[in-house]
């Protein structure tokens, strides 16, 4: 993409100068994963390895400070940005897209912080009363999406009488997905518990509620009435007594027993609207989940890599374009006019970021606010230079 913005001399060269750029960013970037591997391994909820020697609580807490700073770091330079607290709320307020009511216990955790990258405003069409109404839905969806959360320790657990499922206290997870609705964040949380919303409630009960009307009018009505003069009798608030035969018993047994298959059956519907809930919860995790605990490393560290990669070598060639220099804001306005025009793409360019790697490079040189870009040759030669100079050993 940027090589054609290039002469057709300079592209060859171009393209030997950005493996020699990528090969050194991915180099750091490897120092950095092998950091979060390492400060990660006594909290992994997923390790399949031993460790050899114990960790202490005082050396496992270091880790996770540690591993939070670092997966902080990455997520940043990977373009990610902290979803708040505020946004976090809202989401447990607004309505969901696929129709399930969720409750979070957020004092099960420790810590939760949610990232996300690209965010869109889309539509889409929501049915009801079964598919006779259609209502429009605006709604802002999120590319990605990445979790962090740090579970309360056992003694918490313990005290609650609440027995952990699916995660262990005191664990860290970190998970990443795709295509989001911001209304819909509560899904991603491990303990979320699908709840009944108002209108099913309504839904259930009503029907509930006319045929268990319907059963005791037509099954049990006349042998109630003869029970309860019965109970009149016995209790003295009746002077005639009542006789009841052995047909009578036999009718009222059979008529317990039908509203007993209803109730059964009544409670058999509302569970399985449950787990229907349930199912459509876990469908659509499915396929919006992208990778979960040490493999989101490897996913966010390549991300930032590409970013990297890309933010430094859009400034450098347009740099490398221009003659006279261009100041920082100068350049930051080319590039995104270069998005908008020729990809229809607007976008909020990183220019500091863009420029401090570059600088870090000495890519660039700065004089009177101007910067210019070193030519292709040299930037290629202290580049090499600087692989050379990664390890001394001799």
């Amino acid at each position: 993409m940027c090589a054609k913005e290039l002469t057709k001399d300079q592209q060859t060269s171009f393209k030997q100068l950005c493996e020699l750029l990528a090969s050194l960013i991915h180099f750091q970037y490897h120092g950095t994963l092998e950091s979060l591997k390492n400060n990660y391994a006594p909290f992994d909820p997923n390790s399949d390895t031993r460790l050899i020697n114990s960790v202490t609580d005082e050396q496992k807490a270091q880790c996770q400070r540690d591993f939070a700073r670092d997966f902080a770091n990455v997520l940043n330079a990977a373009n990610f940005e902290v979803i708040t607290h505020q946004d976090l709320q809202d989401a447990l307020n607004e309505e969901s897209l696929f129709k399930v009511r969720l409750e979070v216990e957020f004092e099960d955790f420790e810590e939760v912080v949610f990232y996300r990258r690209g965010e869109s405003q889309l539509s889409e069409t929501i049915t009801s009363f079964w598919g006779l109404r259609k209502k429009p839905l605006h709604f802002t969806n999120y590319d990605r999406v990445a979790v962090f959360i740090r579970f309360k320790d056992k003694a918490y657990f313990e005290s609650k009488n609440k027995l952990p499922m699916g995660f262990e206290p005191s664990s860290t997870i970190v998970k990443l997905f795709q295509n989001v609705p911001k209304a819909d964040l509560e899904m991603l949380f491990p303990n979320s518990e699908v709840r009944m919303r108002p209108i099913d409630k309504i839904i259930i009960g009503s029907s509930a509620l006319v045929g268990g009307a319907v059963v005791l009018i037509t099954k049990l009505g006349a042998s109630l009435v003869l029970l309860f003069a019965l109970f009149a009798f016995w209790g003295g608030f009746r002077d005639e007594a009542v006789e009841m035969t052995q047909q009578h018993f036999i009718t009222f047994a059979i008529g317990m027993g039908v509203f007993g298959s209803f109730i059964f059956k009544e409670w058999s519907k509302f569970k399985n609207r449950k787990i229907k809930f349930m199912k459509a919860l876990s469908d659509n995790l499915y396929f919006k989940n992208l990778d979960n605990n040490a493999g989101v490393f490897h996913t966010l560290i390549d991300a930032a890599e590409e970013e990297d990669i890309k933010e430094a070598l859009l400034a450098y060639t347009f740099l490398l374009k221009s003659k006279n220099g261009l100041s920082t804001q100068a350049l930051d306005e080319q590039i995104e006019t270069w998005f908008k025009t020729k990809y229809q793409c607007e976008l909020d360019f990183e220019i500091s970021d863009a420029l401090e790697k570059l600088k870090r490079m000495h890519l660039v040189t700065c004089t009177n606010t101007l910067y210019n870009a070193v030519n292709l040759e040299h930037a290629k030669v202290i580049l090499d230079e600087r692989w050379d100079n990664l390890f001394q050993y001799n």
